[in-house]
């Protein structure tokens, strides 16, 4: 068991000091079955709710209740120390998931049948944040989003801008609209947050495949390997607006949305809110270019709905059968349509063409998961992102991060 592993299992232990033992659940009557459906995502309550009417319409021997409450995560850990485990389980895949999964509490669906219409590629995004035995999948990906950039197409259209999709044309790029009295970016760093979404995609394009199994294995550092993904962070940065850490994201959103800047280094669910501003211009959306050779660039993609159940459930035959039914493609794309997302099948598609672009790296089999999600919570990689953009201190925010890693590593052995 690597450090995280061993980690996260001991982040939620009081959850599983005791077997989780089936208990029943309500009946509605005439031998009719309750399911239990803890759904975190209050913004697709709706959504879920016509799924459950079509399930129930077919099924009429079950009924599902969906479940939806504030800080998901945390009614999730005290509902394992209840041992009231939901029936079906929706879960963001980051690095909490990943305590769950190593801890073993949750379903392994590694010889499902589900899993064949999967992307391959994103099901190792699951297993890589967690995993309850080796081989294990412990979550079923039902949605995914996609780190990236947000332009405004009609200002590069204008300035005979292509949308870049290397390191040399971005730079050049954002140098056109500055000659051009333009400033290139707009960032809300007063979220310290809002530098992750560029940071992952640098740190998962120029630092090797391994480095996570290496780092674990002390054969190297953040200090060796992410020094050009924090410089690339800084140079990109450079081109924001001048009062960048004292935006907060939602004022971003409407600023970019009224259309006076051409980029704006968000992922693919900024998208929604910008378009309840209702911007006057056509929204384009790209993967952020990291390096020089675009076709070798991945994409950083996170699975945000993940389906799953209890390592024990107690309503297994009915659970699976609504599982089987939310990871229909033709339900997974009516999803994705009404959320803005994309659907993590062999054949990825997606509700938005505007993120159609970034479809072609999932076909490519060229995708990634969040680098901040390999990040215990313990370790404030945002804030940290956030004072190395403030000073420039490139050789602090590295030896921070090692210093806090070795610290975790510590207490984990």
């Amino acid at each position: 068991m690597t450090r995280r592993a061993r980690g996260g299992a001991c982040l939620i232990a009081c959850a599983v000091l005791v077997p989780l033992v089936a208990c029943s659940s309500p009946a509605s009557g005439g031998g009719r079955v309750q399911l239990d459906f803890f759904q975190f995502k209050s913004e697709a309550v709706a959504t879920f709710d016509a799924i459950i009417a079509d399930f129930e319409a077919k099924h009429p021997d079950i009924d599902v209740v969906q479940n939806n409450v504030p800080d998901a995560e945390t009614a999730f850990r005290t509902r394992l120390v209840r041992e009231d485990v939901p029936d079906v389980i929706t879960l963001n895949v980051n690095g909490v998931f990943g305590e769950f999964a190593d801890a073993g509490v949750l379903y392994d669906w590694a010889d499902d049948p589900l899993l064949e219409e999967i992307s391959p590629a994103v099901v190792r995004i699951v297993q890589d944040l967690g995993q309850s035995s080796p081989g294990a999948v412990n979550a079923l990906p039902f949605a995914n989003n996609s780190s990236g950039f947000v332009y405004n197409a009609d200002l590069l259209a204008a300035q005979g801008v292509e949308v870049p999709t290397t390191w040399a044309e971005l730079l050049t790029a954002m140098d056109t609209f500055e000659q051009a009295g333009t400033t290139p970016v707009y960032a809300t760093l007063k979220d310290g947050w809002t530098a992750l979404p560029a940071f992952n995609q640098l740190v998962a394009n120029t630092v090797p495949a391994d480095f996570w199994e290496r780092l674990d294995a002390g054969e190297t550092t953040f200090a060796e390997e992410w020094r050009p993904a924090a410089d690339q962070l800084a140079e990109l940065f450079a081109f924001a607006q001048p009062d960048r850490f004292s935006r907060d994201y939602n004022a971003g959103n409407q600023e970019f949305a009224a259309g006076g800047v051409p980029f704006y280094l968000q992922g693919s669910f900024a998208i929604p809110a910008i378009v309840s501003f209702e911007p006057a211009f056509e929204i384009g959306f790209g993967n952020l270019p990291t390096t020089d050779d675009a076709a070798t660039q991945l994409l950083v993609s996170g699975v945000d709905v993940g389906v799953t159940m209890g390592a024990q459930p107690r309503h297994p035959e009915q659970s699976r059968l609504f599982v089987e039914y939310l990871l229909q493609p033709d339900v997974m794309r009516q999803y994705s349509q009404d959320q803005s997302a994309i659907t993590p099948l062999v054949d990825a598609t997606t509700g938005d063409p505007t993120l159609e672009p970034v479809l072609p790296f999932f076909d490519d089999d060229r995708v990634t998961g969040y680098v901040d999600h390999r990040i215990p919570a313990s370790i404030p990689l945002a804030a940290m992102l956030q004072q190395y953009l403030i000073d420039g201190d490139a050789d602090a925010l590295l030896t921070q991060l090692d210093e806090e890693w070795d610290q975790v590593a510590a207490r984990r052995s």
